[in-house]
């Protein structure tokens, strides 16, 4: 019996990820499930380039604005929702595409890695949140040296979720696999180092001129803590600094430029170790 087909496109920030996976789906009959860590978060969408109903073109997306930005969406709960909506869209006969840059999601998703059913720790969440990713590598090592080789010692919420798991359970369980009974098409966006860093600098501006830091001052407004909207990254880690006139505007797009960069470089080199990713370049 032969297996159903879905699609992933991934890639870096500002890669082209979401114009092309709406291009496949209309070929396609398909329908885009969205991986991505923050563009699950109501209101988050200036910040985190989350497409518009215009640029979908009429193709139904998932997994968008479906938790508030005040509680913490695990990876765990990603997969909880995503797998159903999987099985409807093959159910009735159409070609599911998922879309992020969150490489773990995908992971997730698909039972490359099976996750530990650990619920949030708030309590813990919140002694940790002040803390730098290389103070919370210290810490996760010393709970569990395994976990420490494997995890990207760069990623905070990484970290704090590896921490948390380690807490409950004394460490870590190996991430099995469990794959699901698909067939998978790995397509992956690729921009050459100086035409994406341009792309982010332009996209960056682009956001700033859409009034980005309204967004942030309306979801801060709107019962957003300043620390809650450190913990959700870059562009909001920068704009809650902005907003509590810890650094100036110039400072920040500086800053958050450098700090998109490092960040689409980490998701390359979370991607490389999947040798089935047939890469395409963006143009």
């Amino acid at each position: 019996m032969r297996k159903p087909k879905v699609i992933i496109v991934l890639g870096p920030t500002a890669s082209g990820k979401s114009a092309y996976a709406v291009k496949l789906a209309k070929k396609l009959n398909g329908e885009v499930i969205s991986a991505d860590s923050r563009q699950v978060y109501k209101g988050l969408n200036i910040g985190t380039g989350k497409i518009t109903k215009r640029e979908m073109q009429g193709i139904p997306h998932h997994l968008l604005n479906v938790a508030s930005p005040k509680k913490v969406f695990t990876a765990h709960d990603y997969v909880e929702k995503a797998r159903p909506i999987l099985e409807r869209i093959l159910k009735a006969g159409k070609t599911p595409i998922i879309c992020g840059g969150t490489g773990f999601y995908i992971d997730a998703l698909l039972g490359r890695i099976v996750l530990p059913d650990v619920p949030a720790n708030p309590k813990l969440r919140g002694k940790l949140k002040g803390k730098s990713a290389p103070q919370l590598f210290k810490i996760l090592k010393k709970l569990d040296r395994r976990r420490a080789k494997e995890i990207d010692r760069h990623n905070p919420v990484r970290l704090i979720r590896a921490i948390e798991i380690a807490k409950a359970l004394g460490k870590v369980p190996k991430m099995k696999e469990n794959p699901l009974p698909y067939q998978i098409k790995w397509i992956g966006m690729k921009t050459a180092e100086i035409p994406l860093r341009h792309k982010i600098h332009k996209r960056l501006l682009s956001r700033m001129k859409a009034d980005m830091v309204a967004e942030a001052r309306r979801l801060h407004k709107g019962g957003l803590s300043y620390k809650r909207m450190e913990a959700l990254g870059l562009e909001y880690r920068a704009l809650a600094s902005l907003l509590q006139k810890k650094i100036s505007k110039e400072e920040m797009l500086v800053r958050l430029e450098q700090q998109i960069w490092d960040y689409a470089r980490r998701q390359m080199q979370y991607w490389k170790r999947n040798e089935e990713i047939q890469w395409r370049h963006a143009k």
